[in-house]
């Protein structure tokens, strides 16, 4: 018998997963960084997702702090092999997750990963990593939300964009916004837009 999947109990529900993406050091961001992270977090439960994150310190370790203060859910994908490597290799937290995946894929494999879970990502103060979890983003037609800070993050990476030869391709897929509430709606409409491809290489 064919299910209608407004009505099959087993098909309604499911919670759209945004990545946070940003520095785990982050001493060069500013001494806004752990707040607006931390709404970052807050606003991604208080408009009904879920956040994912690469397990880490810093900047997406404020976000899960502040999606756990709203009561939401919070998933981690580890680097590690198992959570003794997350801590005593990786010198990672396991606080302010409800679960950790240990990929035991190294920072790389974690990350391609990382994005390929979620219907979106996040990108907050960065470095190199966030830099490449942005890459993967881009190539797989994510959608990709960029927070405006006094970090110089979000200007490279429209750098990287415009100098891609390849923007016209991810029009309607990336949005900006220095408020992390505004950020975060504007990035749930465009998963609405391309739910159907979100999780699938184009």
């Amino acid at each position: 018998m064919t299910k209608h999947p407004k009505t099959d109990p087993a098909s309604t529900g499911l919670k759209y997963k945004i990545c946070v993406s940003g520095a785990a050091e982050t001493g060069h961001c500013g001494v806004d960084a752990f707040s607006l992270g931390e709404e970052i977090g807050r606003e991604i439960i208080r408009q009904g997702c879920v956040l994912v994150d690469g397990a880490t310190t810093g900047f997406p370790y404020w976000a899960s702090k502040g999606a756990k203060s709203e009561g939401g859910i919070v998933i981690g994908l580890s680097p590690a092999v198992n959570q003794r490597d997350h801590i005593d290799r990786y010198n990672l937290p396991i606080d302010y997750h409800d679960l950790i995946i240990y990929t035991g894929f190294n920072y790389s494999g974690r990350n391609l990963l990382l994005v390929r879970s979620a219907d979106a990502v996040v990108f907050g103060c960065g470095r190199l990593g966030t830099i490449n979890e942005f890459t993967i983003a881009f190539e797989d037609k994510k959608p990709i939300g960029i927070l405006e800070g006094d970090w110089e993050t979000d200007e490279i990476l429209q750098e990287i964009i415009d100098k891609s030869h390849r923007a016209e391709e991810m029009a309607g897929h990336i949005v900006h916004d220095k408020d992390p509430k505004i950020l975060i709606q504007k990035l749930i409409k465009v998963i609405e837009k391309y739910k159907d491809t979100n999780n699938h290489v184009l």
